[in-house]
């Protein structure tokens, strides 16, 4: 029995291996700002970046407060967080500049954020389906804020479901962590 679980253990730790990063890193991607720029994710080279899916009327929007929280603190340590709003759960209706707005009067967010995206499904930003493919399912958001954390070498170092608040003490000792890297 013993030798069993012993090669299920081996055979799993491959596959888990075995999906590597496919040649690219999160450097190799670029978005839309929320304000029209261009946001080149190779500018924020050797930095921890969250990458979070957002939403204006949703259970978890009070997160941004955790989250431009987090930004100040940690911000000065070469930590980036990038706001993703997404319409895919039918939580974000409005513009970008009605989005920009909300963000800034109600949390005073001035943390990069992209413009409106797909995150899921056929026209899912080219970003989220790499972050499938190296990473697996857990990258996938199932609901608005879900966060993705990226290493300073631009690859998938955890993923967290939306109910994990970003000031929890598990998402704050993973930042922590590669912060210190």
């Amino acid at each position: 029995m013993g030798k069993i679980i012993l090669i299920f253990f081996m055979i799993f730790s491959f596959i888990n291996s075995a999906k590597g990063y496919q040649g690219k890193s999160l450097y190799d991607f670029k978005f839309k700002s929320i304000n029209g720029e261009t946001i080149q994710m190779e500018e924020y080279k050797n930095n921890v970046i969250i990458v979070v899916n957002v939403a204006s009327r949703c259970g978890y929007t009070p997160q941004y407060e955790d989250l431009q929280f987090v930004w100040e603190k940690y911000r000065e340590n070469n930590l980036i967080v990038l706001g993703i709003p997404t319409n895919n759960f039918k939580q974000e209706p409005g513009t970008n500049a009605e989005i920009k707005n909300f963000c800034e009067t109600n949390f005073g967010i001035d943390f990069p954020m992209t413009e409106k995206i797909d995150v899921i499904g056929t026209n899912a930003h080219p970003f989220y389906k790499w972050a499938k493919m190296n990473y697996g399912l857990g990258a996938i958001p199932k609901w608005n804020f879900h966060k993705i954390v990226i290493g300073k070498d631009g690859k998938i170092v955890d993923t967290f479901a939306s109910f994990t608040k970003p000031t929890s003490k598990k998402f704050i000792n993973i930042i922590e962590q590669e912060i210190k890297k």
